[in-house]
């Protein structure tokens, strides 16, 4: 055991003393995450990974944690802070980028949809069920011709009598094909609205995507929807526009700020601990300046994408933060976690494109994660506009 708080999987611990920023109850969401992740994803996440195999019999453990819509608040869900809930997604990152997304999907995007927008007879009938993974959600927005500009939406839904009549379809859908429902955002006569469509109902069909080279021990799937009807009830009624899928998108968004230096550190670790051992002219590599510089480089730009997202973790906490900073720091750790994951790769050698270390399969899972929630682009023209008031979205 280390000397600070957490279980001792990371060399960093010793060297950025983080866990002195946080409070006791935050150090705990941290500790049940690191050990629940390093005792049952991390030694199969490999194979899992080699094989495009999702785990999906870890679903009832992780919501026996409560990380299932942990910062909502009722409902049979934790009410958790916000830096709680990045704590956690960083550590379920730290194992996977896959394992992240799950927790991201239920809690940030489905649960979050119905506890934002939804009834109360629609959140007390499906949170529950949810927090305790005994249904599972998607969330629908994203569509095979692009996702980057959903006021171009093509699924259409349509009023037909005291009903709604669904057509479209979605893609690069996490957890579509075992969801129980799924919330999906349409093209009405009223502009943008979301849908709880059990995915049970004729005409909605979701399948797997096949020959990914990255994210393989998750689930992505494109789903068509061909006259699926609905009850007027099926309607979220407080989601009204863009603002209800981007506000969705925002909290998954802010989960990938925490998760991506998750990657990034476990990319680190690994990079440290081969330095110590890997010699050549007769000494370990990490006795080289080079080598050293490398290392340090790594650390800085870690430490600095984990502060960042501790400060919006407490703005967020406080209802003080301003959104355009979820761009901010979504776009700086995705994109600083990747040239950690390069970096540590050179310092592993040939070796590192083994599945003996994680640092390629965390590359290959950050490069999906680097374009999902919004591209590189889209967030730094949110910050332009943020910054100068103007519009350069078209």
């Amino acid at each position: 055991m280390s000397t600070n708080a957490f279980p001792d999987v990371s060399v960093m611990d010793e060297v950025f003393d983080f866990h002195a920023l946080l409070k006791p109850e935050e150090v705990e969401w941290a500790m049940k995450a690191r050990t629940f992740a390093q005792t049952h994803i991390r030694p199969v996440i490999e194979d899992d990974f080699d094989k495009k195999y999702f785990r999906k019999e870890l679903i009832p453990l992780i919501a026996e944690q409560g990380f299932l819509g942990m910062h909502l608040k009722g409902y049979g869900c934790a009410g958790a802070s916000a830096v709680s809930y990045g704590l956690v997604c960083l550590e379920m990152e730290a194992v996977d980028s896959g394992w992240r997304t799950f927790v991201s999907v239920m809690g940030s995007l489905a649960m979050s949809a119905i506890y934002k927008y939804g009834t109360e007879e629609q959140k007390n009938h499906w949170l529950p069920q949810m927090a305790k993974g005994e249904k599972l959600g998607c969330f629908g927005l994203t569509e095979p011709h692009g996702g980057s500009d959903p006021a171009n939406m093509k699924t259409t839904a349509v009023r037909d009598g005291d009903q709604w009549v669904i057509n479209g379809a979605k893609r690069w859908i996490g957890l579509a094909t075992l969801a129980d429902i799924a919330i999906i955002w349409a093209m009405t006569d009223e502009g943008v609205r979301g849908f709880i469509v059990p995915t049970d109902t004729p005409g909605f069909t979701a399948t797997a995507i096949d020959g990914k080279l990255s994210m393989r021990a998750s689930i992505q799937c494109e789903i068509d929807l061909q006259d699926v009807r609905l009850p007027a009830d099926a309607i979220l009624p407080n989601a009204k526009g863009l603002s209800g899928p981007f506000g969705c998108l925002n909290e998954a968004r802010y989960g990938i700020i925490w998760g991506a230096m998750g990657a990034a550190r476990a990319c680190l670790d690994a990079a440290i601990t081969r330095s110590k051992q890997r010699e050549v002219f007769g000494q370990p590599i990490g006795a080289f300046q080079l080598t050293q510089a490398k290392l340090a480089d790594m650390t800085l730009e870690y430490e600095k994408g984990v502060l960042l997202a501790l400060h919006i973790g407490r703005q967020k906490d406080a209802g003080t933060l301003n959104l355009a900073q979820i761009s901010v720091g979504k776009l700086n750790s995705v994109r600083e976690a990747l040239k950690i994951a390069r970096e540590a790769r050179t310092i592993l050698g040939g070796d590192g494109i083994t599945g003996e270390f994680p640092v390629m399969r965390h590359m290959a899972n950050l490069e999906s994660v680097r374009t999902y929630e919004g591209t590189d682009e889209i967030h730094q023209l949110v910050v332009g506009r943020a910054l100068t008031g103007l519009n350069a979205f078209s």
